[in-house]
């Protein structure tokens, strides 16, 4: 079973999430993938997609702002 090892970058309170309900976060997973919260963008931006790019109809489409990732790029791994 796939389990959450780690946070990429800062909390969300750390970047000014006070409420809860601006949370996106991105997560180092088990098996070496990741795993992001962010906002349901799939029927806005599939047809917005680059011809050389696809998605499954099991994945979707999701948006994080740019400072959770500019705050987690530090956290990233190279390999």
């Amino acid at each position: 079973m796939t389990q959450i090892v780690r946070r990429i970058g800062v909390p969300p309170t750390a970047r000014g999430s006070v409420g809860g309900g601006n949370c996106p976060d991105i997560f180092e997973l088990s098996d070496g993938n990741f795993a992001v919260i962010g906002t349901e963008a799939t029927a806005d931006l599939d047809g917005e997609l680059p011809a050389d790019a696809s998605r499954a109809d099991y994945e979707r489409i999701v948006i994080i702002s740019r400072d959770t990732l500019v705050k987690a790029k530090a956290d990233i791994p190279d390999a």
